[in-house]
């Protein structure tokens, strides 16, 4: 046998108390050839006082964590149902021209309350043969190269953008980095800073990362009141501090990721409310409360820059530049040597 599989090896001189099993005898399991008295197959006490321990510090009271679970639920409206929900005549376009389609990050031509837009996001499955189609609703560098495309071609024929976001992150596998993953998100995030239309962006469900952040620099960033909006996930974010997913709820309070938490911070502009439940309990309540947000936000868009022409949209972006550049707080510390 090769070494790791050595069982006598492994065992040492505790090898000896093995019984010796005939090959044609069924074993069913452990406990039927270990001697209780020599060597326990497990000790039962310990093992519920762990597995209590273990689950008391997985689910901790956290309205954050609660938000998280929320924001990922199974049931949870994805960008398709929005776009059903809100737009009409939709026409999905495909592929990046350069590489191929990613069924992960879907757009097109809609309209929405009277006026042509293009609509993007990302978009999870609800069952196992769904996410695969999907990648569970991480693009890969072809799906922002379709969304870079998208956003130009609204740029060219002057069409408000909406986005979706719902997204661990953007797909983080090989593929992803020999089809140049981070230089399709830089040029995205380039892209939209200069983008002459209004652009609004509704975190639906999980904005995780870049992954979201390239579609989600925006005139209006708008949020579910159970979304989040983070540079990694809690679990991530647990291991890295912690070493341990389990405090993953504790990482999530920490954080600071849920809706009110940023619009509080001005990283977004707008929480919009969600039936009691979450917004997969009542769908048609919400898809008319989002219709009114993002109608909202697009009349006064539309009012205060694009109808001055030519330098309202000059006025449009240097708002949309300096709306990030505000992100964020920080002190200076004095060069004074008494301190």
């Amino acid at each position: 046998m090769p070494g790791r599989f050595n069982v006598k090896k492994r065992l040492g001189d505790r090898a000896n108390i093995l019984p010796k099993i005939p090959k044609e005898t069924e074993v069913n399991s452990v406990e039927e050839i270990l001697p209780e008295a020599s060597i326990p197959a497990h000790e039962p006490e310990h093992d519920q006082k762990h597995e209590k321990e273990h689950n008391s510090k997985q689910k901790p009271h956290s309205p954050a964590w609660e938000r998280v679970l929320l924001a990922r639920h199974i049931e949870r409206p994805r960008t398709l149902d929005f776009i059903q929900a809100l737009c009409d005549e939709f026409v999905e376009l495909h592929g990046d021209r350069r590489y191929g389609d990613d069924a992960a990050l879907v757009g097109g031509l809609a309209r929405f309350e009277g006026r042509t837009v293009m609509v993007l996001g990302h978009q999870k499955g609800r069952n196992t043969k769904e996410n695969i189609l999907r990648n569970f609703g991480m693009p890969r560098a072809e799906g922002y190269r379709k969304a870079l495309r998208l956003m130009e071609h609204a740029a060219k024929f002057k069409l408000p953008l909406l986005t979706f976001i719902d997204t661990p992150g953007a797909y983080p596998g090989k593929e992803s980095e020999e089809r140049g993953m981070s230089l399709a998100i830089a040029e995205n995030l380039l892209e939209l800073c200069r983008l002459p239309v209004p652009v609004i962006a509704l975190v639906t469900g999980e904005g995780g990362s870049g992954g979201a952040l390239a579609i989600g620099v925006a005139d209006r960033m708008l949020m579910l009141e159970n979304s989040i909006y983070s540079v990694a996930s809690p679990e991530a974010s647990a291991t890295i501090l912690w070493r341990d997913a389990s405090q993953a709820p504790a990482a999530a309070e920490a954080m600071k990721i849920t809706a009110p938490d940023l619009h509080k911070f001005g990283i977004i502009d707008a929480v919009i409310p969600e039936p009691p439940g979450g917004g997969h309990t009542d769908r048609p309540s919400l898809m008319i409360t989002v219709r009114e947000f993002l109608l909202r936000h697009l009349a006064e868009l539309e009012q205060d820059y694009i109808g001055r022409g030519v330098e309202g949209i000059r006025a449009m972006l240097d708002a949309r530049y300096e709306k990030y550049r505000k992100i964020g707080h920080w002190a200076e510390l004095s060069n004074s040597k008494d301190n």
